[in-house]
């Protein structure tokens, strides 16, 4: 087994792939004691080479693997890559381009919603993932021979994975479905962690402008906290605190003591007069720009459910013949706002989505289509003239 614990031995890793047309990808990490995650392994495999990166190993600069997962002519590939990416972007100021996510392709590919990589290496790959080291701390060392062989695991059998749904997306025609998806995620907005974006998180559903203020400044205090010190948001304070917090603002350090959720003593400390000062500045300030249109949007949409029960099963024998997963066509926003009347900005409505559902969507909506049974089967039907005028 190769383990570059060395800048020497990762030069030479990076030469050896470095002529790949792919590389298969995977990261070992640690987030639960910290707000950035710490990385620990780098699992990476082309055809003949597979090696694990040992980031934690003294003096090493892991410069030449991100300039290897910069290189346009190489397809990076991961299963379920959004964390993966979170570091690459974070740690080495890259998000790989080409990117193929397996998860995702497992989706156009028939095998449901979030296939496991388990699922895929034994279906694809036709061999049985060993579970055993799965909960290991991978920040400790030295690291067992099993351990490293799970680790490796995880890109030699993705490399097989990949080729076959190369072949099968190829013999599709489907292949832009996935890359489309992919996209999605190459955003690299989605991995700033901006304190002033930190309140959508917490998903707040009204339209009460002080309300939102508040949280939104509390959220960016919090955020700004957890970065400082490097620890996880609950730390500092519970979701449900800032919620509680927003709602009923304390104007003393001993109101804010009072509230059932924020913790005892938390109110005298440095951090409780910070969010004292930042409940004070915001008390009368504007709410966070998106928000009221957002929450305004929500409360107007009032669908059927009977509608969007309709629409939901169509999704389900749309999928099934298309051999998509649901969650991939149509989200359950985009099944309200259709069962709403809402079209605009609904991807179901878009691209390979619209021939694959949208259309016949909008035909259900619209009294075109129709949804039976048949020899015990549910099947679409379209309705004629006649069936119409009735």
């Amino acid at each position: 087994m190769r383990i570059v614990e060395s800048n020497e031995a990762l030069v030479g890793l990076v030469a050896d792939m470095s002529g790949a047309p792919y590389l298969a990808l995977d990261t070992e990490f640690l987030r639960d004691q910290t707000y950035y995650p710490r990385l620990c392994l780098i699992q990476a495999a082309a055809p003949g080479v597979e090696a694990i990166i040992d980031p934690l190993a003294p003096g090493i600069d892991l410069a030449p693997f991100y300039d290897l997962v910069r290189r346009p002519d190489i397809v990076k590939v991961l299963h379920a890559a959004r964390q993966d990416i979170e570091i690459f972007c974070l740690q080495g100021g890259v998000v790989p381009d080409p990117l193929f996510d397996t998860q995702i392709a497992a989706m156009v590919c028939g095998f449901g919603d979030a296939a496991s990589y388990e699922t895929l290496a034994r279906k694809v790959a036709k061999v049985e993932i060993d579970k055993s080291a799965r909960f290991t701390d991978w920040s400790h060392r030295p690291l067992s021979k099993r351990q490293l062989e799970y680790a490796l695991a995880d890109v030699t059998h993705l490399r097989v994975i990949y080729e076959w749904m190369k072949a099968q997306l190829e013999k599709t025609g489907r292949a832009a479905w996935v890359a489309e998806e992919v996209a999605a995620l190459q955003d690299p907005g989605l991995y700033r962690q901006d304190p002033e974006m930190a309140w959508r998180r917490l998903k707040p559903r009204t339209t009460n402008k002080r309300f939102l203020a508040v949280l939104a400044a509390l959220a960016a205090w919090r955020e700004r906290e957890a970065q400082n010190r490097d620890v996880p948001r609950g730390r500092i304070l519970k979701d449900e605190a800032l919620s509680e917090i927003a709602a009923h603002p304390p104007e003393t350090p001993e109101a804010l003591e009072r509230i059932r959720s924020v913790p005892k003593g938390f109110a005298n400390s440095r951090m409780g007069k910070a969010l004292m000062e930042a409940i004070v500045a915001a008390r009368d300030g504007a709410a966070p720009e998106g928000a009221l249109a957002e929450n305004r949007e929500r409360r107007r949409r009032e669908p059927s459910p009977a509608v969007v029960d309709l629409l939901k099963t169509l999704l389900r024998l749309k999928a099934e013949e298309a051999g998509v997963a649901p969650r991939l066509i149509a989200t359950s926003e985009d099944i309200e706002r259709l069962a709403a009347n809402e079209d605009d900005g609904v991807m179901a409505l878009s691209g390979w989505r619209r021939e694959v559902y949208g259309e016949d969507a909008i035909a259900l909506r619209n009294g075109q289509l129709a949804i039976a049974l048949e020899n015990g089967e549910a099947v679409v039907v379209e309705l004629e003239g006649e069936d119409l005028a009735r």
